[in-house]
């Protein structure tokens, strides 16, 4: 697998879906030696007719006739430094997006595709992106508001990967503890990327108190329709 793509490369993927007003979201696969591990990338619906698309992967002409379709892009955002590998080629096929990161990803991302701001810079009352504490603001989030809905758009904080596909993806999900059972923190997630994990862990806990929260999409694997009792267990697994 390379470091980031320099040319418009298409893995399997399903189809786009839309999970609530404004909201797109679809999986694809990387593929790995003896199996296909699952990604996804998610797209928001901003004020003015624009969009902000996190975690970008690359997809069949079909679907990105529908994301663009969907409204302007606008914003992409690379919300860790281990997400950038079809950053490059977004860029190039759409020039006029505006990239953010977070501050602590910059160095490795911007290898792949130039910075425009590691802070919100969506401006959008009804969507945030957000720096996920106790991870050395190396890894970035996306709050969603409609209309007394809320959507916690995560990248590799919890994983929720039921189905690998492939011998391969299946060591690894087991391995490393990427949710072939139920939502949780994946082992490396939490050997090598939190650095404090009583500050993420409060983080967590008051995420699972908003009433309005309805879901977590993950960057690897299943949408999260019951979310609190997760943001809680996996807090409790911080100490």
């Amino acid at each position: 697998m390379p470091k980031f793509h320099t040319k418009w490369t298409v893995f399997p993927h399903g189809p786009v879906e839309m999970i609530d007003d404004g909201i797109l979201t679809v999986q694809g696969e990387i593929r790995m030696p003896l199996g296909r591990f699952p990604r996804r990338m998610t797209v928001v619906a901003l004020q003015g007719g624009r969009t902000a698309v996190f975690s970008p992967v690359a997809l069949h002409e079909a679907e990105m006739r529908q994301i663009e379709e969907f409204g302007m892009l606008s914003f992409l955002i690379i919300p860790n430094g281990f997400h950038r590998l079809d950053s490059r080629i977004w860029k190039e096929r759409y020039p006029h997006m505006k990239v953010i990161c977070p501050p602590g990803a910059k160095s490795r991302v911007e290898q792949a595709v130039a910075i425009d701001a590691t802070s919100d810079i969506l401006a959008d009352k009804a969507v945030e992106f957000v720096i996920v504490p106790g991870m050395g603001e190396a890894e970035g989030a996306l709050i969603v508001r409609r209309e007394g809905r809320m959507t916690l758009v995560l990248n590799d904080v919890i994983s929720n990967v039921r189905h690998p596909k492939g011998l391969g993806a299946n060591v690894m999900a087991r391995l490393f503890g990427f949710g072939i059972k139920r939502p949780q923190m994946a082992r490396e997630v939490k050997w090598f990327l939190v650095k404090d994990k009583a500050a993420l862990a409060a983080q967590l806990r008051d995420w699972s108190k908003i009433p309005e929260l309805r879901r977590i999409v993950p960057s690897h694997g299943e949408v999260i329709e019951r979310p609190a009792p997760v943001l809680e267990r996996i807090a409790e697994g911080l100490g």
